[in-house]
């Protein structure tokens, strides 16, 4: 009988501790590369605050960045089977660029 913590060929085993499990929220993501890495910082942007809160930065080497824009690909493509297009924001559809980050006025306390 094989022990159920072994591996299966080609299988990998990834931890994931409690901590890191609750993910971070970002609504803004800035990236930027060198010949040899892609940066990709995580930013939460709020409502009446000037600045953006740098949450969590991942480097990646080029060819990763190349992997994960694929797999990017692939997974919006299957949720919009399951679930209908996304809305694009700010009727920037596939062109790019940056919507208005528009949250309305200042709320008061």
């Amino acid at each position: 009988m094989e022990d159920q913590n072994s591996n299966k060929k080609g299988q990998m085993k990834i931890e994931l501790n409690p901590e890191v499990a609750q993910g971070i929220y970002s609504n803004l993501a800035i990236i930027s590369h060198s010949p040899s890495e892609f940066v990709i910082d995580f930013a939460r942007i709020m409502p009446g605050v000037p600045k953006a809160s740098v949450k969590s930065r991942i480097v990646l080497t080029p060819e990763h960045a190349k992997r994960l824009l694929q797999a990017l690909k692939d997974n919006v493509a299957r949720f919009e089977e399951n679930h209908g297009p996304i809305k694009s924001i700010g009727g920037h559809g596939d062109q790019g660029g940056f919507p208005p980050m528009n949250f309305g006025p200042a709320g008061q306390a």
